[in-house]
């Protein structure tokens, strides 16, 4: 039985379940997920849950994510990206600096407000955004508010003097439920020029990046390689404190007990023989279990 986490690198045109569909054929495992939806169009890192490791996808949205993409000023569609209708075009007489482009990505940076595409899976009244898009129906969008961690200009921009168009290469960093093709929306927005996101890709999610993942194709080639690739458990609760256990404490562990223990962290992962089976968090009498992992053998 596999558990832990394979870092998918996603090939555009497939979403984020149709990996979880190749993979569960592909390794016969009906426990599995993945965390951190990716649109057809964006690639990179998608980690999928395998097996106990289903039990972390909750606590898997929660670590930021990272993105290298590019933008292009100069039109603007009602999806964000260059799938949509056009609905603004302007010809640039003069390029943006890079110092420019970056002061206006510098007011994205901290906690935001962020108004999702139309064309996104967001819900509102039971439908998605999506939805109400194709049938033409007007609707109001609901505002989230995220963390933007870092958004930072990469490279020169490139400025096409014919087009009147000029491309920029970006880098972000950021929470959950982020909309990077509104941020380069928005980004136009703050320069009082439409822009367009034209290129994603994700580099980093879960904790997680693009230097350990593996392409879906790989995995379908050979399955029995899977078990090699995976990520453990384990190292997703690299950034706690990790306290091996007794074989007392673990008893107490394993039947969900309160347990005192000689430190102040807030959370703490619990190891036996070598394995992460618990996460507990600190209460006012003591440890108590947050999640257990009991199976992870």
């Amino acid at each position: 039985m596999l558990n832990g986490i394979l870092v998918i690198d996603k090939d555009q045109g497939m979403t984020s379940a149709d990996v979880v569909y190749h993979l569960r054929k592909a390794l016969h495992i009906r426990k599995i997920g993945h965390a951190g939806t990716l649109d057809p169009k964006v690639t990179g890192v998608l980690p999928i849950a395998i097996g106990q490791a289903t039990k972390l996808i909750e606590l898997m949205h929660t670590r930021p994510k990272a993105y290298r993409g590019e933008g292009l000023f100069g039109f603007a569609t009602d999806s964000y990206d260059t799938d949509g209708k056009i609905l603004r075009e302007q010809k640039l007489t003069t390029a943006f600096s890079a110092t420019e482009i970056q002061a206006g990505m510098d007011l994205f940076k901290g906690k935001i407000e962020q108004v999702p595409p139309i064309y996104s899976a967001v819900k509102v009244n039971g439908k998605h955004l999506y939805e109400y898009a194709r049938e033409g129906v007007p609707v109001e969008r609901p505002k989230r508010s995220v963390d933007i961690y870092d958004y930072r200009l990469i490279n020169d921009p490139s400025f096409d003097a014919e087009k009147g168009q000029e491309s920029f290469d970006f880098e972000i960093k950021c929470s959950k439920g982020t909309y990077v093709r509104s941020l380069v929306n928005d980004l136009g927005e703050k320069l009082n020029v439409p822009a367009v996101m034209t290129k994603l890709r994700r580099t980093a999610s879960s904790g997680f990046d693009l230097s350990q993942a593996v392409k879906l194709s790989t995995i379908e080639a050979n399955p029995d390689q899977a078990s090699a690739l995976i990520q453990p458990i384990d190292a997703f609760f690299k950034d706690y404190e990790m306290i091996d256990l007794n074989a007392g404490k673990w008893l107490k562990v394993k039947n969900g007990a309160r347990i005192d223990l000689k430190t102040d962290a807030k959370k703490v992962a619990l190891r036996y023989n070598g394995k992460v089976k618990a996460i507990y968090q600190k209460t006012k009498d003591g440890y108590r279990p947050d999640l257990m992992l009991l199976a992870n053998e």
